[in-house]
């Protein structure tokens, strides 16, 4: 999910105002959810290091194996490791790919889903696919806002992966809260989110 629109951080408010418009009838979770991702923004310019060191650390506490490694030496997740030497936010996402990969993709190099905008070694990615385009599109949209939740979590500027990943594209449409609703309470029927809003310690047991 890449933005269509980049949007200079310093125009978004009025932005972030209309997409609150947009969800002030949507479920509680969802709007608290929303709150914590739009008050992120106060966190930019922060302490990178110290929001790389907690997205290394949620690694291990997935088991991940993190390695200190660029992904365009080779993959992001090999089966086995992941790569660390990239951005916090990038590496929240791989953690969310991890538990959002069905059990029998959880071990495989990117999980499956061929390349991604950092793997270096893009045929030897691409060769182990194994969903089509529309179940790869789904799950990226879940890995997506995951990833997003987890930076809120860990206090971390998630509103900037937010835009980044396109959730603001349309903002103040129906459609567009209606889609985050969606997604949302999809991840909490799957366990990886709690009915709070906050992201769990979970891996998905469901085959593809």
């Amino acid at each position: 999910m890449t933005s269509l629109t980049p949007i200079p951080i310093e125009a978004i408010e009025p932005i972030l105002a209309q997409y609150d418009a947009a969800l002030a009838h949507a479920p509680p979770v969802a709007r608290q959810v929303w709150h914590r991702i739009a008050a992120s923004r106060h966190r930019i310019g922060g302490d990178e290091a110290c929001w790389h060191a907690d997205a290394v650390a949620l690694c291990v506490d997935f088991g991940m194996n993190p390695i200190a490694r660029a992904p365009q030496d080779s993959l992001s997740w090999d089966g086995e490791s992941v790569a660390t030497l990239t951005e916090p936010s990038v590496l929240i996402h791989e953690v969310a790919h991890f538990q959002l990969a069905s059990p029998a993709r959880r071990f495989t190099p990117d999980f499956c889903l061929g390349a991604g905008p950092e793997t270096g070694q893009i045929d030897y990615a691409n060769s182990f696919l194994g969903l089509d385009e529309v179940r790869r599109e789904i799950e990226e949209q879940w890995t997506s806002l995951l990833g997003v939740i987890w930076e809120a979590e860990l206090g971390q500027p998630a509103i900037l992966a937010f835009q980044e990943q396109n959730w603001l594209e349309g903002a103040g449409r129906a459609s567009t809260a209606e889609f985050f609703v969606s997604v949302l309470t999809t991840l909490i029927a799957m366990g990886m989110v709690d009915a709070d809003g906050h992201p769990l310690l979970a891996l998905r047991s469901s085959g593809d």
